[in-house]
């Protein structure tokens, strides 16, 4: 399937597509932690490349909530290896930092994050390389997203960067790939995907495609994710979620996110939480909060009750969360008391200024998001 001139494979055994379809010199090819080593996927992308007649170069080292100085040091390793293909073989960390390297690697001058940050739009990039992406996590949907987290090294803090020259000419979704992926990651990187497509639902820019995307997503997300943690062997679980994921990605992609994204992003910049953990805390506060625009409501409730759930969205949420192993509040996920609150105005503030607040439905004020993010951490 090819979308405004880029490649998109999906289905067990895709990744083939590289042997036969993916032509280039040589290959650059981004990765995490050993997980993609030990069970074999770097060496299956790496035999395809080879088959095809590519060499391939490996950079190793992508930290979860990836470091400027990760990005800067592999955009210099590029320079040296001068590839023309770039492939991010991992999990959303892995994909928006390699995205960050290719950038740099395109445009030299852009040296600091901030340069980066502040250039808009992007120059032209693919001057040098094209831009694969091959996820191994069903959950951020980078492979089909324009935008990237990266985090300064100083603070510590994320700063997301969006622009449609980053939209990967290739996405590779096998869920072969994907299914040695922790019990607890299939949990957080699915909730991850429903809260995409349920902020995409009730974006002030959803429209047609969008909201048929958004929905399928969602429903098939509540049906399949706890199918894929309880077993993750699973095949059929896995290949629905890597495609459902693809597909919320999609939709937010072209309509944006909404408060809960906002928020998550703002206290993973505070506390070591895992992006889609927050996001699944978070998620049952935001329907409520969203729920006062009758826009919102209406769309929340005709997707519960295409789901069978006459209780409601939130309530369907927090269900499945504790299916899921994840707790109801940002206290349950052991986020020290003090230290929030101490910092519970200037993440308010953060908040509100993040760019996905200015698409949801009901846009809070500081004080608003001072008090859900407080309703958040110790229950309703």
């Amino acid at each position: 399937m090819k979308l405004a001139g880029s490649e998109l494979m999906f289905g067990e055994g895709c990744l083939e597509y590289i042997k036969t379809s993916v032509h280039c010199k040589k290959a650059f090819i981004v990765i995490g932690g050993h997980a993609v080593e030990e069970n074999g996927s770097l060496a299956k992308v790496e035999g395809y490349f080879h088959d095809g007649g590519a060499e391939t170069f490996v950079f190793r080292g992508v930290e979860p909530d990836p470091h400027f100085s990760t990005v800067r040091r592999g955009a210099q390793s590029m320079l040296e290896q001068k590839p023309d293909m770039i492939c991010a073989l991992g999990g959303g960390s892995v994909m928006d930092a390699a995205k960050t390297m290719w950038v740099m690697y395109e445009r030299p001058e852009l040296k600091e994050l901030d340069q980066i940050l502040h250039t808009k739009p992007l120059p032209k990039l693919r001057e040098k390389a094209r831009f694969i992406c091959i996820p191994t996590t069903s959950g951020t949907a980078s492979e089909v997203s324009r935008s990237v987290v990266v985090t300064d090294d100083e603070k510590g803090r994320k700063h997301g960067i969006g622009d449609m020259e980053m939209m990967p000419d290739i996405a590779i979704c096998d869920p072969d790939v994907t299914k040695s992926m922790p019990q607890h990651v299939t949990a957080e990187t699915g909730m991850d995907a429903l809260t995409h497509a349920v902020e995409a639902l009730v974006s002030n820019r959803a429209n047609y495609v969008a909201d048929i995307l958004a929905t399928a997503a969602a429903k098939d997300i509540v049906k399949w994710l706890p199918r894929a943690y309880e077993n993750g062997d699973d095949i059929q679980a896995r290949e629905m979620m890597c495609d459902a994921s693809m597909t919320a990605g999609l939709a937010f992609t072209n309509v944006s996110l909404g408060i809960d994204h906002s928020m998550a992003q703002t206290i993973g910049g505070f506390f070591p939480i895992a992006h889609g953990r927050i996001c699944a805390i978070l998620l049952p506060y935001t329907i409520d909060w969203n729920s006062r625009s009758d826009y919102a409501k209406e769309r929340y409730s005709k997707l519960a009750a295409e789901m069978g759930a006459s209780y409601g969205l939130a309530q369907l949420v927090r269900d499945l969360n504790t299916r899921l192993g994840i707790p109801d509040t940002v206290k349950g996920a052991g986020i020290d008391e003090g230290v929030y609150m101490a910092n519970l105005q200037e993440m308010a503030e953060t908040s509100l200024h993040d760019g996905c607040t200015k698409t949801n439905p009901v846009i809070p004020t500081v004080s608003e998001f001072a008090e859900l993010l407080k309703k958040a951490y110790y229950g309703a």
